[in-house]
């Protein structure tokens, strides 16, 4: 079965996130971090198997741009100058239907590779 597909996009710019609405009345609000690091691109997804790779330092990604892709699909063009990947309507309503999954995952991920969601230079301390 197909996702619905959004009648609304809307980009809250100071919270970066990027809100779907359907006809349902239902709506998700998505993190553009989350966007970035499950990009469906092959760039981050790899070609197959286990060569996804985890992207860290994301935390302070935004949106330049987004451009709708047929009738099918939305193209995200983020402020770290990634914008390869199509994020099909079933993509995106997977990833709000199951953000915090998801969402774990990540954490988990980057816990296990030492990595941070900061961006690489920026140390923050504890007060």
């Amino acid at each position: 079965m197909d996702s619905p597909t959004p009648t609304r996009v809307h980009y809250h710019k100071g919270q970066r996130l990027l809100e779907l609405s359907y006809a349902t009345g239902d709506s998700y609000r998505l993190p553009i971090e989350l966007l970035r690091v499950y990009s469906p691109s092959a760039e981050v997804r790899g070609h197959g198997g286990e060569s996804a790779v985890l992207q860290v330092g994301k935390r302070d990604v935004g949106l330049l741009d987004i451009s709708q892709a047929g009738n099918y699909a939305l193209k995200l063009h983020f402020d770290d100058g990634h914008d390869s990947g199509l994020f099909s309507w079933n993509y995106l309503f997977d990833l709000a239907k199951h953000q915090d999954t998801y969402w774990a995952n990540y954490l988990e991920r980057l816990a296990d590779a030492g990595a941070s969601r900061d961006p690489a230079g920026i140390q923050f301390k504890q007060l």
